[in-house]
């Protein structure tokens, strides 16, 4: 999954796993009420709509891609990758 998907690092996160062939079984993208509903069309995943972001949701992902602000990240990538059911969390913030 990758979170902050609408904006400008979510957008390069989701190319880099077009091109270099990451192997996803479903794209999952996750993001604000502003952006919840949107389609996001990828050349190699195809249409995808962006989920409106819980942690929940985000734990449902085997890999999560944090693109989002340090203080977002502080509050939510622990819960995220919390015990042996939580996702990877790979954050790119400045957290």
């Amino acid at each position: 999954g990758v979170v902050g998907a609408s904006g400008a690092v979510g957008k390069e996160i989701v190319g880099c796993l077009e091109k270099r062939s990451f192997p996803v079984g479903k794209l999952r993208l996750f993001g604000s009420t502003r952006s919840a509903g949107r389609e996001v069309a990828t050349a190699k995943f195809g249409k995808v709509t962006v989920e409106l972001f819980s942690e929940t949701s985000a734990r449902e992902c085997d890999v999560v891609f944090l693109a989002v602000d340090g203080d977002f990240a502080r509050s939510h990538a622990e819960n995220i990758c919390e015990g042996e059911d939580g996702a990877v969390v790979i954050d790119n913030s400045s957290a």
